[in-house]
């Protein structure tokens, strides 16, 4: 055999088994960059692909989302890596780390465990007769987390309904977040689950940087703004249950979460209670819509299909589209003489500081108070490749006490714009919104989840 093809050989041989040793990890690495001379190519047609693999492949790509209202938009990079120890368990880790134009930033790490139960294929009947749908047993699923956020800018106009849209003030805040949630699965027919958490949460504030209105320090006091002079560190934790059947064929899907979670804050004045009941209900016009709700199975950077598949979901074409229609209700509850630090109070008006969108003709945070309640019906459908539009309807109000909690006297917004859609997900929205005898709200989200992956932990 010629000199040659000898070496040649030894050359195959030797990266065979390069490959039979490569880590879980090598070879993610290898993929993407395999990925990435496939689609970021010299050619025009190929930038969607080039620019769906930048900001959905692992183990790196660029994270992208809203910060928090008022803070613009953050990027980074993020980190996802996946392992299998053995058959009943599946690891996963995210981390990332983005800023934005005006110096906020936020930073996390993120790790989730799924215990595969030798998984079964669940085959039941939706409700009226329909055809049959399979559906996979839900998980055992547990995160563990830290996360921190700076925000250089954020709304204040008071607490309580009745509040003037000119009384508006700033303030800046950091708050750390360090815990462990997990979910177990109680009754798979209905997707019946329990829900626990333990969190430390750790919130400082300083003035707020906006020249055209007063710091919060100016403007209000530790009586009309509580926590303002004192945030003290919070011990929080959370139990309840949640439920996401899909009925009449999948026509029909449910999102029920209902949770009770007490805040143990270090100066016990401060100490609450919070019950939220948050009702989903998506209505889809299309067999195969994608189902919006968050898979809880993945990291907030992971928009793996499945915890054995860690593909994303493909880029689709399909017609989809769907109404949806939410109902949230917050209620706190506190002993005598204690009170709710404004900082962790609910709000409504245009999104709120987790991005979440209420009332969108008016400013961000413009009500706050310990307890609200929104109703809101969302049409959303694909119009020509990533496009889509969406319309919506709002109805809300906030409340002092809740035995103010009520359909009356609802403040409403009406709202109507573009959506940028990814892997069948509504990324990116723009909205233009009208109604609320305010004037009227131009807003542009980038949703901080990537494609249907599992939600970051609330800031209040």
């Amino acid at each position: 055999m010629p000199a040659t093809a000898s070496r040649l050989l030894l050359i195959l041989a030797l990266a065979g088994v390069g490959y039979a040793q490569e880590s879980q990890l090598g070879s993610d690495f290898r993929r993407e960059g395999q990925a990435l001379q496939k689609s970021c190519t010299f050619d025009f047609k190929a930038l969607g692909g080039c620019a769906y693999t930048l900001f959905t492949d692992h183990p790196m790509h660029i994270a992208a989302g809203s910060i928090a209202p008022q803070n613009g938009f953050g990027l980074g990079p993020a980190f996802v890596a996946h392992w299998t120890p053995n058959n009943s368990w599946r690891l996963s880790w995210d981390v990332d780390a983005v800023g934005s134009t005006n110096m906020s930033w936020r930073a996390g790490a993120y790790m989730t465990a799924v215990w595969d139960r030798h998984r079964r294929i669940v085959v039941s009947s939706g409700a009226g007769g329909g055809a049959q749908e399979a559906r996979v047993q839900e998980y055992p699923v547990f995160h563990v987390l830290a996360q921190s956020i700076s925000l250089n800018k954020v709304n204040f106009f008071g607490i309580g309904p009745d509040t003037s849209d000119t009384a508006r003030s700033f303030f800046g805040m950091r708050e750390t977040i360090t815990g462990i949630n997990g979910t177990w699965p109680l009754w798979s027919r209905i997707n019946l689950s329990v829900y626990g958490e333990a969190n430390g949460r750790f919130v400082a504030l300083r003035p707020g940087s906006d020249t055209g209105s007063p710091s919060i320090q100016q403007a209000y006091t530790p009586v009309t703004a509580p926590g303002l002079a004192n945030q003290p560190s919070f011990a929080q934790f959370g139990q309840g249950l949640r439920i996401a059947p899909a009925l009449a064929g999948g026509f029909v899907r449910l999102n029920y979460a209902v949770t009770y979670r007490q805040f143990v804050a270090g100066d016990s004045t401060f100490s609450f209670q919070r019950f939220t009941a948050d009702l989903n209900h998506q209505f889809p016009f299309y067999r195969r819509t994608r189902n919006l709700a968050p898979r809880n199975f993945n990291g907030p950077d992971d928009c793996s299909s499945g915890p054995a598949d860690h593909d994303c979901p493909a880029v689709t074409r399909n017609r989809e589209g769907s109404i949806s229609i939410r109902f949230l209700l917050n209620e706190s509850f506190t002993a005598a003489g204690h009170v709710v630090p404004f900082y962790f109070q609910p709000t409504l008006g245009g999104s709120d500081i987790d991005g979440n969108a209420a009332l969108g003709s008016y400013q961000d945070y413009r009500f706050r108070a310990p307890n609200d309640i929104l109703v809101r019906a969302t049409f959303e459908h694909s119009l020509w490749g990533p496009l889509g539009f969406t319309a919506m309807i709002d109805e809300g109000k906030v409340a002092l006490s809740g035995s103010d909690l009520d359909f009356t006297h609802l403040r409403h917004s009406y709202g109507a714009g573009l959506t940028l859609r990814a892997g069948g997900f509504p990324q990116v929205f723009l909205i233009f919104s009208w109604g609320g005898h305010e004037g009227t709200h131009l807003t542009g989200t980038l949703n901080t989840s990537l494609l249907g992956a599992s939600t970051r932990p609330s800031l209040y």
